[in-house]
């Protein structure tokens, strides 16, 4: 494994073969697809920590979804991948559909864990409101608040790693880049469904109230070549919840 700097971003990479780029929510690093790793023997695995997320440094100005877009799409050229399965969690997932609009010759598939289209208002308004917590008292409060709330219910004794990981990941993050991204997203509009003519595999939990199964079916529905798999007692984190099945279905979409 080797970790380079490149479009302003720290990204892993381990194996040969063809590229597969995963792009993580807000909130997390490459680490949340750790549990994938294993099924993607065969594979060039890229895993950026997006630009003020994990270790890569929070930019000047301003986040928005386009520069992240673009920084992926920047990456992948400087890195020489002209065709890759794309995976998105989160916010990764609406990162993942504008980079595959943007350039459909390099999405060869997209997966979408935990998918979103475009926030709901009420949804843009609690981003604006933590990102103005995380400037104002830190993420450890941040991370106390989301490291329960987007699990399945009884995680806290059922699933503890599960929670334990989700708040480390909050609490690893720099509070300006955090704050920052959560405005990104509040702001975010949703890609161009029907000119994402790859085959799409969407995946969410059944409790996951940010990528709830009307979303991950409505977006399975609009996309030419789309298709939705809910997981039973699983929420938000759907890679760290339910690792098996997610390995599974993924390395059965991308042929790994």
């Amino acid at each position: 494994m080797t970790t380079t700097v490149t479009a302003g971003m720290a990204i892993e990479q381990q194996g040969e073969g063809p590229a597969i780029i995963l792009i993580h929510g807000l909130g997390a690093t490459s680490n949340s697809f750790e549990p994938l790793v294993g099924a993607l023997g065969g594979r060039r695995i890229v895993r950026p920590d997006l630009p003020g997320a994990g270790r890569s440094p929070t930019p000047h100005g301003r986040i928005d979804v386009r520069m992240l877009a673009e920084a992926v799409i920047r990456a992948s050229a400087e890195l020489g991948i002209e065709s890759a399965d794309l995976v998105g969690h989160s916010f990764g997932s609406l990162i993942a559909q504008h980079v595959a609009q943007a350039r459909p010759q390099l999405a060869r598939t997209l997966t979408l864990f935990g998918p979103i289209i475009e926030p709901a208002d009420t949804a843009r308004e609690r981003l604006r409101a933590r990102a103005m917590l995380a400037r104002e008292r830190g993420m450890d409060v941040v991370a106390n608040q989301v490291s329960r709330a987007g699990l399945a219910a009884g995680a806290t004794d059922a699933d503890p790693a599960a929670v334990a990981f989700v708040r480390e990941s909050h609490m690893r993050q720099d509070a300006e880049g955090f704050a920052r991204s959560c405005e990104a997203l509040a702001d975010a509009r949703r890609a161009d469904a029907a000119a994402l003519r790859m085959p799409v595999l969407v995946v969410t939990g059944e409790e996951d109230g940010v990528g709830p199964p009307t979303v991950a079916y409505q977006l399975a529905g609009e996309v030419p070549k789309g298709r939705a798999v809910v997981l039973p007692r699983c929420g938000h984190w759907t890679p760290i919840e339910k690792p098996a099945e997610c390995r599974r279905l993924v390395s059965e979409f991308i042929g790994g």
